[in-house]
């Protein structure tokens, strides 16, 4: 597999990863969380917090990727213009969230995105070493400070984690960036640097893959059990809030295990997209979805422009079935692919994706 298909491979993962947050987000924003039969909300709780992780791990892959011929000719002027570029990048992005943000989407994860990138740019000649050893420092601090303060501070009812009281406050912003938000930077970021890692890897070679593929399969495993078997020995002991609090590896709120299990989920994904681009290079869906995972910046604000305003044009906004959560994302992600294959038979990036181009250089 060549270095196209490795970034077919990572188009096709963002796609199947942007399919997830689509279930996860029109689940939400109907209020369907508890509104179906047992096994579909098994099977939907199953992409909380895990697309969105493999979201996070792209954007780091695709940081290390952008950056790799400068970083590898250590010329210190490339190396300066290629942060000033994801700087540039950084800024359109928080800008597009907080946009979106005031259209009251309080889920938006760019203006977090954009804080990620900001950062990497300082990171992107560091030892990969240093990358994983401050992916487990933003966990270790994410830990300390969800025990030490209030982690629901700012978050005001009916519907829990819906809306952020003062978010446009000073105060409010820096808490729900940086600790209690939806992507708050610690620990989220570790996502981040967990991708940049990865993209210094040879994932054209399969020993790696294999050993990264088993690696996180027994990760997951190890630590979805832990989680049950704490849960079990300390709800005698503190109850079931604290302890489903302190070990669950539900995304809400995201803590050690959580972080650990999600990224051996992630990494999981995203060799098998490795494999399957590999495989059937070439195939009319496996080229589709690529091209949809070129164009996810464009269907993601497009989930929240089109697919939430038509929710409310056809008043099925709120408190619906979770049977019509998942069929409503399911079409949604089948329009997305339509209008990919349209798109991109005359234009070679989405229409959002050429703004920034255009407007970041």
């Amino acid at each position: 597999m060549g270095t196209k298909q490795r970034i077919i491979g990572y188009d096709f993962a963002r796609a199947w990863a942007m399919f997830g947050m689509l279930i996860v987000n029109f689940n939400v924003i109907m209020g369907a969380g508890n509104n179906g039969p047992a096994w579909l909300r098994a099977f939907t709780s199953l992409f909380e917090g895990r697309a969105s992780a493999l979201f996070v791990i792209l954007a780091g892959i695709g940081i290390t990727m952008m950056t790799k011929r400068a970083v590898a000719s250590s010329d210190q002027h490339l190396v300066m213009e290629s942060r000033k570029n994801i700087w540039k990048r950084s800024v359109f992005l928080f800008v597009l969230g907080l946009l979106l943000y005031t259209l009251e989407w309080t889920g938006d994860i760019l203006h977090y995105y954009g804080v990620y990138l900001f950062l990497a740019a300082f990171l992107i000649v560091v030892n990969p070493r240093w990358l994983v050893g401050l992916a487990l420092g933003f966990l270790v601090v994410a830990q300390f400070l969800q025990l030490r303060y209030n982690p629901f501070e700012g978050w005001a009812g009916p519907v829990p984690f819906m809306n952020y009281a003062d978010f446009w406050s000073v105060e409010g912003f820096a808490r729900n960036l940086f600790f209690n938000g939806y992507h708050p930077l610690f620990p989220w970021f570790s996502f981040f640097l967990i991708g940049m890692w990865l993209g210094r890897m040879n994932l054209k070679e399969g020993r790696t893959r294999k050993r990264l593929l088993l690696v996180s399969v027994v990760i997951t495993a190890v630590v979805e059990v832990l989680s049950r078997v704490l849960i079990h020995i300390s709800t005698p002991w503190i109850g079931p809030e604290a302890s489903t609090f302190l070990f669950n590896t539900g995304p809400i709120l995201p803590n050690v295990l959580y972080i650990l299990s999600a990224t051996g989920t992630a990494i999981a994904g995203l060799i098998l997209c490795l494999y399957v681009t590999e495989r059937w290079a070439g195939s009319r869906v496996v080229t589709a979805i690529v091209h949809t995972g070129q164009l996810t910046l464009t269907h993601y604000v497009s989930h929240v422009v089109i697919g939430i305003g038509f929710l409310i044009l056809i008043g099925r906004f709120t408190n619906q079935p979770l049977a019509f959560a998942l069929t409503y994302s399911v079409c949604f992600f089948a329009f997305s692919i339509m209008v990919s294959i349209l798109w991109r038979k005359k234009f070679s990036r989405g229409p959002i994706e050429w703004v920034m181009r255009k407007v970041t250089g």
